[in-house]
């Protein structure tokens, strides 16, 4: 039998990591694969208790939380008492004096450059590059093939529609007289192009014009009197102008323009948490080996469509004259993030001396900031030189001062100056959101980035206060007091602690990735609550959403936001429970099968096929973008009815079956898909999607990812 692991100092290791770490990883770096284990050896067994301790102290609290919720429940619950009684447990932390963040050598799209962020699966290397490549995005493109624009008769033809492309061709010129305006005339009415003396000259038959702003210029590409592409600038956004008379879609166009390209996804977080199904060594080093590809430059993916081979890979740095007639060069690719997992998670990749398996977060710490040493040496990615490490699922202070220690034991193992390493706070738990003033000074050095998770922080409200009572409807969520003040808390309190110009106040997703005229209504709220970035499930909404940083100067937008009063703790700690519940049996049934429903087909595809994250169609047939986050709520929510008596687990069992079988019809041309249907008690997904809720309250903070793990581990057992 072929040897799996091999010892190296305290570690046992699989061969499948140890060799990708020493050959691949580490290759033309400073550093030995003996000075790396030995370092990386003598740091995760000083860190793998603390991190054990943490999790104790969450388990503790929580057990705290229930009891005292047991003990007050024929009361309505007195925010007074409860306030003090969490202060007593050290649950809400003493705040302290203010302070601004000292975080150094941030890149510009982190601190002046508002735009649209995505999340990418690093498990997948085409999306991986597809993201990294959407910081220019056609307009034209993403408008054409979306709901964006209206329908015409021929919008069901494969060939183009003339009368569609003229709807883009009018939605792109009212997009330019809104944010580069002519002095003399519209851009709807212009014939042609050119550069004269360092000025943009626009062209209406004889007549010529200029920018109202004559600043938003930048630079072209070609000749000045007939430029091949015009380079513009708006709240640090450029826009670029391609003007080609041959092609197809400019045939429409007097003035040859023939797309508008946007700078759209600014920055990319490259995921190894919540969109990926990562669970075991063959797993991880998939996941490393795209994150490497990306940090060296060198990641490429090939695929078949329709019979073709093509290729993927990075795109270059695009290169321009400027207004003054010097090379211009603006960077090509998305400024690349990693998510790196929590805290909860082990992984069997690595066992440690006492035969436990790895934090996988300090495994992760570790090799995703040696990746980036790579980059540190090119600048393909970090032009200043930085590591950008997203961290999610901290529960406080003492967890993200954790997160702290453990990036300075990185950067000394690596050999890196202290604080390269940046972190990104996810504020997605109850009690970080509830200290995150504190947990932001606990990282001042080294914070580049808050964002709410609206999702997770819902799953983990519901789980801490599981006892309190019954939750309301999920879709009441919204509206409730406790999120309004979530969301406000986290834009208030990170402006004050000097975010602004500095470092990314981010939003949540826009899960509806076929729904992109809604998002163009409704997303710009993030912007209006002062989020200088916010998610998009896709290159194409990267496009669509770019207009909305447009329309509004955020830097100006958060200086009046700075100026309200900030929101208040006790709305914050306002527990979402229904105040006496009447809802009918049908209400009920309703609620919970549309949980049901998403839960059983994000779950299938992530235990059968490994599938991380994935457009789920809900019961409506609307596809939603599901990740661990959506499961984390969904389970949550109807485990807390059924602990409420709400429901029933015969009620409960049986809308699961009937949603297993809507699931397996809407995956029938998927020709890898198992029915859960056909067997239920053999089917390992629909067991798992129901552990889920029928073992939710006993999952630790509510999380998914112990009950997954272990399933795709077994379903990968039979499977090889």
């Amino acid at each position: 039998m072929q040897k799996m692991y091999t010892k190296v100092n305290n570690l046992k290791i699989s061969n499948k990591l140890l060799n990708f770490v020493n050959n691949d990883l580490l290759n033309n770096t400073n550093i030995s694969p003996d000075d790396f284990w030995k370092g990386f050896d003598q740091v995760v067994h000083e860190l793998a208790p603390k991190n054990k301790e943490l999790l104790k102290t969450r388990s503790d609290l929580q057990k705290k939380i229930d009891n005292w919720h047991i003990s007050n429940k024929s009361n309505d619950i007195d925010l007074v008492k409860y306030k003090e009684f969490l202060i007593e447990i050290d649950y809400l932390k003493k705040i302290g004096p203010d302070f601004k963040i000292e975080t150094s050598n941030i890149d510009e799209e982190i601190a002046k450059i508002a735009g649209p962020q995505l999340v990418v699966p690093i498990m997948n290397a085409r999306y991986a590059l597809n993201a990294a490549n959407a910081r220019w995005m056609s307009l034209y493109d993403s408008l054409y093939g979306t709901d964006a624009i209206e329908e015409s008769e021929d919008s069901t033809s494969q060939r183009y529609d003339p009368e569609r492309g003229e709807f883009v061709i009018k939605y792109g010129r009212e997009f330019l007289d809104k944010h580069f305006s002519l002095n003399e005339f519209s851009w709807k009415k212009i014939t042609g192009l050119a550069i004269q003396n360092g000025d943009l000259k626009v062209l209406k038959g004889i007549e010529v014009t200029t920018l109202t702003n004559k600043d938003k210029f930048i630079g072209y590409r070609g000749d000045e009197d007939n430029p091949s592409a015009i380079i513009l600038k708006n709240n640090n956004l450029h826009v670029e102008l391609l003007r080609n008379p041959r092609a197809f879609s400019a045939q429409q166009d007097h003035a040859g323009i023939s797309d508008i390209i946007l700078e759209s996804a600014v920055s990319t977080i490259c995921d190894n948490e919540d969109s990926v199904a990562a669970v075991d060594a063959e797993d991880k080093v998939l996941c490393y080996k795209n994150w490497l590809g990306l940090m060296k430059g060198n990641l490429i993916s090939q695929f078949e469509k329709e019979g073709k081979t093509f290729e993927r890979k990075l795109n270059p740095d695009r290169k321009y004259i400027s207004k003054n007639g010097e090379n211009l060069k603006l960077h090509g690719r998305s400024l690349l993030l990693i998510r790196n997992v929590g805290h909860l998670m082990t992984n069997s990749a690595i066992f440690l001396k006492d035969g436990s398996e790895i934090p996988e977060g300090i495994m992760d710490a570790f090799i995703t900031s040696a990746a980036a040493l790579h980059d540190l040496k090119r600048k393909g990615n970090s032009k200043t030189g930085s590591i950008y490490i997203v961290k999610p699922k901290m529960h406080g202070p003492d967890e993200t001062a954790f997160t702290d220690l453990i990036f300075n034991k990185v950067e000394e193992v690596l050999g890196l100056e202290k604080n390269t390493c940046k972190i990104g706070i996810m504020d997605e738990e109850r009690r970080t959101s509830a200290n995150l003033k504190e947990c932001i000074r606990s990282l001042k050095n080294r914070v580049f980035f808050i964002n709410t998770g609206f999702l997770d922080r819902t799953g983990d409200e519901m789980h801490t206060s599981m006892e309190a009572g019954p939750m309301i409807k999920k879709g009441e969520m919204k509206t409730s007091k406790w999120i309004g003040a979530y969301e406000n808390n986290n834009v208030d309190i990170g402006l004050r602690c000097g975010f602004s110009g500095k470092a990314q106040i981010g939003k949540g997703m826009w899960a509806m990735p076929d729904k992109m005229k809604d998002m163009l209504e409704q997303k710009i709220v993030h912007l209006n609550a002062g989020a200088n970035c916010a998610w998009v499930p896709s290159p194409t909404a990267a496009a669509l959403h770019a207009l909305h940083y447009h329309q509004i100067d955020i830097f100006e937008k958060q200086k009046e936001i700075l100026s309200r009063e900030p929101a208040k703790i006790d709305d914050l700690l306002t527990i979402p429970i229904a105040d006496r519940p009447n809802w009918s049996i049908d209400e009920i049934n309703k609620e919970i099968s549309n949980s049901a429903q998403t839960l059983l087909g994000y779950v299938v595809r992530w235990i059968d096929q490994g599938v991380g994250c994935s457009k789920v169609p809900d019961i409506n047939n609307v596809g939603l973008m599901e990740d661990r986050a959506t499961l984390r709520i969904s389970s949550q929510h109807i485990a807390n009815w059924l602990h409420h008596r709400v429901t029933t687990k015969i009620q409960v069992l049986e809308i699961m079956k009937e949603m297993a079988k809507i699931v397996d019809d809407q995956n029938e041309k998927d020709k890898e898909y198992k029915k859960m249907s056909e067997n239920f008690d053999k089917s390992v997904s629909f067991q798992t999607a129901c552990d889920l809720i029928f073992k939710g309250k006993e999952q630790p903070s509510g999380y998914t990812e112990p009950l997954l793990h272990l399933n795709r581990v077994k379903k990968k057992s039979t499977q090889n």
